[in-house]
């Protein structure tokens, strides 16, 4: 169900953000995701969201902040209302984005929603959906979910957990609705 190195795009120069930008714009629907450096002191204030991965069938597009023009297409397309932006827990992704990018995210569907429509009372988040839905486990490593996102250089390991978290969104609501037109 993973998707492997060979399928993410890591949006590196501006280039791959002009690239990046078009490919995901030409999309209808994308799962989507953000990574941000924790913070373990009381009363420190995240500066992230660092990295947003947007997911496609196919590949994964992988957006560091500190990317020229980087912040300006993410922009763009969280604001697009033409491109639907899919993903778990979204909240806290919305109120980060808000406050480091400037921007209003449109379109974004969390699938918590669909599973509550479903009948599900309880929260449904992404490990669990995964199960339901494609009958398959999803793990995901505590150490790198917590590890540094502002690095400029990020490692396999993140770059794989990251990109996993916006492919498996893309996977269970292909799963659940069929595959965007």
């Amino acid at each position: 169900m993973g998707i492997d190195l060979a399928r993410i795009r890591v949006v590196a120069t501006d280039d791959d953000v002009a690239s990046a930008y078009a490919a995901l714009a030409a999309e209808s629907h994308v799962g989507f995701d953000t990574e941000s450096k924790p913070t373990f002191a009381r009363g420190e204030q995240s500066e992230g969201p660092h990295v947003l991965q947007f997911a496609t069938l196919s590949h994964v597009y992988i957006f560091q902040l500190h990317v020229p023009r980087a912040a300006a297409a993410v922009a763009a397309l969280l604001e697009s209302t033409g491109l639907t932006k899919i993903g778990f827990g979204l909240d806290g992704d919305k109120t980060q984005i808000r406050a480091k990018l400037q921007v209003e995210p449109r379109a974004l569907l969390d699938l918590d929603t669909i599973f509550r429509e479903r009948g599900y009372r309880k929260s449904v988040g992404l490990k669990v959906a995964v199960a339901l839905v494609l009958n398959e486990r999803f793990s995901k490593s505590k150490r790198i979910g917590t590890s540094n996102w502002s690095h400029r250089q990020l490692t396999e390991s993140q770059l794989l957990y990251a990109a996993n978290d916006a492919y498996a969104a893309m996977q269970v609501y292909a799963a659940i609705v069929g595959p965007a037109p």
